[in-house]
């Protein structure tokens, strides 16, 4: 249907605005509502183009719309815009904005069903190993710089860079990054909540940790004895030394402090002190809060020094952290809880990239898994245990240990 585009624009843009503030009143995270912000932008933008109703657009006109998505986007995105404008629509509907929801019969496109990466345990370690040895580099003048991500502050990295001073920051930032790649790995935690986390969340008596995940729900992860010791070695020896350089940025900042253009260093001095104050967990090299952006920096110069994979990011931690829990027998809903899935649904795709566990419900669930070579035709003889890695083997179809034995010559069994 056409309408004027002049007179809806409006009306759509207060509607938007009314639906997104009703997304974050009910905790939705920032990138919910940013990726709901330029979907339904998008949207908006291009119903308004083509001269349509936004409020009774025709399943002529979303079909094209979708046409449009599925030129330049891959289907997860389009999904994602559709999801989006999907919500929208049920709002207005409650609001009673608009007479229904017109993407209530259009399908969403299918998407390709992709495990997700996961680490091995050696490939776990060797991550922990290369956050570790960046403190023993130091002695040898070869270990990394400070946390100088895109957009960091020149003149601040440089003067971490003078003697003893840099030594000892770099010794910090090593016992800080060994205690974050612990916390991600033995808690597994989203990088979003691993930058959220503060002092008072952590409990390293009971080895657990507070986390404020999606839709501001909270839940208790564990840690494990590693991840524990890790952290109370950042506490006592990195954290005090990176939050005194927070004090001292501040103090620095406001001396020097003399023209409007030196304001944004006096800003950044206390905003760093205060982050120090309020006890965020994980401080930057100025003493600053380390966001999402500069974990991820950190993790990714961990995974180039460690040897790992191209593809390795801070959710391969969390997906790893979930696969060796089932490979050791944990159960999915113990798993799903502690990952702070709403769904168990969400949880199952563990199970296919767990080994260990396909394996041990092959292997207690189907009737021919433990039948030994000479079994015949009308034997059920037990045979060794199926493969668990320790090198026994069982034989039968699907397996290595070779072909099915040989029955020629044999006499059928005797009617009974």
């Amino acid at each position: 249907m056409t309408g004027g585009p002049a007179a809806d624009s409006s009306p759509a843009k207060v509607a938007a605005e009314r639906f997104l503030r009703a997304l974050e009143a009910r905790g939705s995270s920032p990138n919910t509502v940013r990726s709901y912000r330029t979907g339904l932008g998008a949207y908006l933008g291009w119903v308004s183009a083509n001269g349509h109703d936004w409020r009774t657009p025709s399943r002529a006109d979303l079909r094209a719309y979708l046409a449009v998505l599925a030129e330049g986007h891959v289907k997860r995105t389009v999904a994602q815009r559709l999801a989006a404008v999907r919500s929208f629509y049920r709002f207005t509907t409650r609001q009673g904005l608009t007479a229904g929801n017109p993407l209530a019969g259009l399908a969403t496109p299918r998407q390709p069903r992709r495990l997700p990466e996961v680490l091995t345990v050696a490939q776990a370690e060797q991550l922990i190993q290369a956050a570790a040895d960046q403190g023993r580099m130091v002695s040898q003048g070869r270990a990394a710089g400070a946390d100088a991500a895109p957009g960091s502050a020149p003149a601040a990295v440089a003067g971490s860079r003078s003697g003893g001073v840099r030594t000892e920051l770099v010794r910090a930032l090593a016992v800080r990054d060994v205690a974050i790649v612990e916390t991600a790995y033995a808690a597994g935690l989203r990088i979003s909540e691993l930058a959220s986390l503060t002092i008072g969340s952590v409990d390293l008596k009971r080895g657990e940790v507070r986390v404020t995940g999606k839709g501001r729900k909270e839940r208790v992860s564990l840690l494990g004895r590693p991840a524990r010791a890790a952290l109370a070695r950042y506490l006592e020896e990195g954290r005090p030394f990176l939050a005194g350089r927070a004090t001292a940025a501040g103090s620095t900042a406001a001396a020097i402090a003399l023209t409007a253009e030196r304001a944004g260093a006096v800003a950044t001095g206390f905003a760093a002190a205060g982050d120090a104050e309020r006890g965020v967990l994980f401080l930057n090299h100025l003493g600053s809060s380390l966001g999402v952006r500069g974990m991820r920096y950190r993790l990714e110069r961990l995974r180039l020094a460690a040897g790992l994979p191209e593809g390795v990011s801070p959710h391969t931690l969390r997906h790893s952290f979930a696969t060796h829990l089932l490979d050791g027998g944990a159960d999915l809903r113990v798993v799903q809880e502690l990952l702070g899935h709403e769904s168990l649904a969400t949880t199952q795709v563990y199970t296919h990239v767990s080994p260990a566990r396909l394996r041990a419900a092959y292997t207690a669930s189907h009737p021919r898994a433990t039948l030994s070579m000479g079994a015949g035709r009308g034997g059920c003889a037990p045979a060794a245990e199926v493969d668990s890695g320790s090198g026994s083997r069982a034989t039968g179809p699907d397996t290595d240990g070779g072909p099915w034995p040989s029955t020629a010559g044999e006499e059928p069994p005797p009617a009974e």
